[in-house]
């Protein structure tokens, strides 16, 4: 574990780092997915709302 001595004696622990990497693009496949996925939770919540407000007009 990497330490450092300051003055007086007193030792300061750091913890180890990540490794640190580059992100990579998505691949057409994963994009395709993230296009379904977010067309899919338009069309629930676009029907979570209409039925709040369906029931909300009853009385």
């Amino acid at each position: 574990m990497p330490y450092t001595e300051e003055e007086g004696g007193r030792v300061n622990n750091y913890a180890k780092e990540p490794k640190v990497y580059g992100a990579k693009p998505p691949t057409k496949g994963q994009q395709r997915n993230y296009v379904i996925w977010g067309v899919a939770s338009l069309l629930l919540i676009s029907g979570v709302l209409y039925v709040a407000y369906s029931v909300s007009n009853l009385g």
